[in-house]
């Protein structure tokens, strides 16, 4: 049966008192949260974001595949976010790469086809000297890459798959200055892997072996510096055209390990250039 008009009239009332009661506490709560243009607001965050894309010469040795080292070229791309709050000391880092090789050998008989993901998630911590035109963060940051190596020369193992997970320390200083009118920034990133897992095949084994199989034989290696000793840096500089940020720079990311009774090397020496963005997301609460 359908609701008279008596009880129709109390849900009325009801829902009327219950929105001027919630209206009240609003005003009340709005003094203690302190508020801005009426509303209340939570700590703003300021995101950094640059996406860049590079080129440049690559060295792979790889001696599961081959004891020759191939030369080639390298194009990569970079897409590297930074989350910081105002106010506060640290700072979110999430940073995804690609990047994709060809390369040949000295006799030029053969090539190899690389590919590789790269992604990093990383905290920081914030330091600032000279009056804010210096600002140090350094901590560490998870880094895992998937990718494979492919050499057209071999018959029976033709390719070997590049799996790793690493924990990594890290900073990235940052200098502000004018040259004339121009502002500009002169920013140094580094890290190095200190330890992780990565997955290899041992001497000799065939991935028939490991996969068909299911031999198992020590292929997923824990590692430290020792073994995978280890670079990434980058040197840039930032400037404003029209209130476009430009960053151009060097990326030198060498990668070794030395597991299994096999060696592997990847020496890139790249210019990159791409665009920053930064701005402020603002959260407010009603």
């Amino acid at each position: 049966m359908g609701k008279t008009n008596r009880t129709l009239r109390m849900e009325y009332l009801y829902c009327r008192r219950f929105f001027k009661c919630f209206i009240l506490a609003c005003v009340l709560l709005l003094p203690l949260g302190g508020t801005r243009h009426g509303f209340l607001f939570a700590q703003d965050k300021v995101i950094t974001n640059t996406r860049m894309i590079g080129i440049g010469g690559v060295n792979i040795l790889d001696t599961y595949l081959s004891q020759e080292k191939y030369r080639g070229t390298e194009v990569r791309y970079v897409s590297q976010t930074i989350r910081e709050r105002e106010g506060k000391r640290w700072a979110r880092l999430i940073e995804h790469q690609g990047y994709i090789s060809f390369s040949n050998n000295r006799a030029d008989n053969g090539n190899e086809m690389a590919g590789t993901y790269d992604f990093s998630y990383g905290l920081l911590r914030d330091w600032t000297f000279f009056d804010g035109k210096l600002d140090v963060k350094a901590g560490g940051k998870i880094d895992a890459a998937i990718g494979f190596l492919y050499n057209t020369r071999n018959g029976n193992n033709p390719a070997q798959a590049r799996l790793n997970v690493d924990i990594a320390p890290m900073a990235i200083a940052t200098y502000r200055f004018n040259a004339g009118r121009l502002p500009m920034a002169l920013r140094y990133e580094v890290s190095s892997p200190l330890c992780g897992l990565m997955f290899s095949p041992n001497y000799g084994q065939s991935y028939y072996e490991i996969f068909s199989k299911g031999d198992y034989d020590h292929n997923i290696v824990p590692t430290t510096f020792v073994v995978t000793p280890s670079l990434h840096q980058m040197l840039s500089v930032d400037f404003t055209i029209k209130k476009t940020i430009l960053r151009v720079g060097y990326l030198g990311d060498w990668r070794q390990s030395k597991v299994n009774g096999l060696k592997y090397h990847s020496y890139s020496n790249m210019f990159m250039i791409g665009l920053t963005r930064r701005f402020k997301m603002i959260k407010m609460n009603p």
